[in-house]
């Protein structure tokens, strides 16, 4: 028997290495986190956020997704800069606490699976990945499974504390991107079926007559004593809302500003408008309009090759629990079953082909991972006090194929070859260079130039007429990701969509830096002489049109760039 001092020991030692897997998930995701150069859709969400620290602007745009980033990286653009790596700087954080939440689920998993648990959220590819990218995926991620984690913390404890964190994590998981109703639905359909497999299969439902009035009359005791907490969640969850959602903006009536002398319109802005663009952008429009079965064969080859060994974990995790000689946990089941329906779901909602999908099926499935880790470590132990050398053997070979699956695409994909159009973590419209140098080289130009210190060449790279998005006169999207370097860098940028135009500007302002498509780059180098020519590729696929050329007249560039 385990003495109480025993118990206790065991679980500091748990927290203690809980804990460690923390920080060593934090140094993974922090270290070379400026290195990748920005993704069109990092430098898209960039741009708006510099925007809006720069203007105080701001409103809800369901394209770019929930307002959590905007907020929080306005301050820290502020504090530390704008760059690819303070960018990328609250996804990494959160990424890193991804492991202490197996802390709170410690009470329905053994020390072997909580450990296991928050080593896995720290080590998977995928989640690595993700957590070095500025997207909101990997946050919706990371505030749902601390929500839940919170919540099963508050049935086990029966502690007010861990409801109002639970919905303080839901919350802000509202803030970050639109499908955080699917998580919901999950949830639903897992408790569901929880609920026919308690009830209908292994209890049976046995009503007697007799109980129901001390059933309610203990029903009606426990919501008295909870309804202040109830009532305190849901203002805890609409001040998060508003505070994110409301528009930053001079209208006196729905801006953020106005919230104490018009609360009832601010708060309707931020809560029922909010719903009204969300739904006009994502429900009633054509965003998922296209077939099926490539989208989820797209989504299961990220699975498996950013986290095959660890699925299979998760099956055996699930089938050793449920059929096992005890109880089967609810808490594997609900995991199991909210990942399953995922890998099936989110192909149908997603509007492009994109990795970062399958972060939303990895998470939860990591429980039953963790089950299945705690299987093959309790079997190979019995194994060895037994000398049962071909048993120890099997469990040694699935812990090497599970290591080395998770080690190789961890080092290779993560760092080594994060911008590769081989590599099946990378989503297609991420440059498939490193435009590093060249984009030191031009704030090195930008700053000490005067006049314009970048021209943009060709039909593809300049509009027709000026939009609203820095540099007006470019043709925004085909830019991507430069405007954000641009921008963060305060470069003078004009256009010349053709021939005639483009001699005149370069007789005009002698730009340092002209960008066009490779298609042109003859023409250019014909009329820039002495420029270095520097060619990249800025989308993984659909090279032809984004062969991208960069001239630089490196005779301006300051002695000490430190290139």
């Amino acid at each position: 028997m385990v003495s109480t001092d025993g118990i206790a020991g065991r679980g500091r030692r748990v927290t203690l290495a809980v804990v460690a897997i923390a920080l060593f998930a934090l140094v993974a995701r922090i270290a070379f986190l400026g290195d990748r150069i920005a993704h069109w859709d990092e430098a898209r969400v960039a741009y708006w956020i510099l925007n809006y620290a720069d203007t105080g602007t701001f409103e809800y745009r369901p394209i770019i997704h929930g307002p959590f980033l905007q907020q929080v990286n306005r301050f820290v653009f502020e504090l530390f800069g704008a760059n690819d790596f303070t960018m990328r700087l609250v996804v990494a954080l959160l990424g890193a606490a991804l492991p202490l939440a197996a802390l709170l689920f410690r009470k329905r998993l053994s020390w072997v699976e909580t450990v296991a648990f928050a080593l896995f959220l720290a080590v998977n590819p995928v989640l690595l990945y993700y957590s070095r990218f500025m997207r909101s995926d990997l946050p919706l991620a990371a505030f749902m499974l601390f929500a839940l984690g919170f919540f099963v913390r508050a049935l086990d404890t029966h502690g007010p504390r861990y409801v109002h964190a639970g919905v303080l994590a839901l919350a802000l998981a509202f803030t970050t991107k639109e499908n955080v109703l699917i998580y919901l639905v999950t949830w639903l359909g897992a408790l569901v079926l929880l609920a026919d497999h308690r009830l209908l299969i292994e209890r049976g439902l046995q009503f007697d007559p007799r109980a129901a009035p001390d059933r309610i009359g203990h029903l009606g005791t426990a919501l008295r004593a909870w309804m202040p907490h109830f009532l305190l969640v849901i203002v805890e969850f609409l001040v998060i809302v508003v505070y994110f959602y409301a528009p930053r903006t001079d209208d006196a009536t729905t801006g953020f500003d106005a919230l104490l002398a018009n609360p009832a319109a601010v708060v309707g802005e931020a809560t029922l408008g909010s719903w009204n663009a969300f739904f006009a952008q994502w429900v009633s429009g054509d965003s998922q309009n296209h077939a099926y079965l490539p989208y989820l064969g797209d989504f299961v080859e990220t699975l498996v090759v950013g986290s095959g060994a660890l699925v299979v974990l998760a099956f055996i995790g699930f089938l050793a629990d449920r059929y096992s000689e005890k109880h089967p946990r609810d808490l594997v089941a609900f995991a199991f079953y909210w990942g399953f329906v995922s890998v099936f779901g989110y192909p149908i909602i997603t509007d492009i082909m994109a990795p970062w999908a399958t972060v939303h099926a990895i998470v939860p499935l990591m429980i039953p991972a963790a089950v299945g880790a705690g299987v093959l470590y309790e079997r190979g132990k019995t194994a060895l006090a037994r000398d049962d050398r071909p048993a120890v053997a099997a469990a040694f070979v699935i812990a090497l194929l599970v290591v080395g699956q998770v080690g190789y695409i961890g080092v290779q994909n993560v760092y080594l070859d994060d911008q590769s159009e081989e590599n099946a973590l990378v989503q297609y419209a991420q440059p498939a260079d490193d435009l590093r140098p060249t984009i030191r080289d031009m704030a090195a130009l930008s700053a000490t130039n005067r006049g314009t210190d970048v021209l943009l060449y060709g039909d593809y790279l300049v509009a027709d007429t000026n939009g609203s998005r820095e540099p007006a006169c470019s043709a925004w999207f085909n830019v991507l990701p430069l405007p954000w370097y641009m921008d963060a860098y305060d470069m003078n940028v004009s256009c010349a969509g053709e021939p005639s135009a483009f001699e005149r500007r370069v007789n005009e302002s002698n730009p340092p830096v002209v960008i066009g498509l490779s298609t042109d780059s003859e023409f250019l180098a014909a009329n820039l002489d002495g420029y270095d020519e520097r060619a990249y590729v800025l989308r993984t696929q659909d090279t032809a049109k984004t062969n991208t050329t960069f001239f630089v007249d490196e005779s301006r560039l300051p002695v000490n760039r430190g290139r």
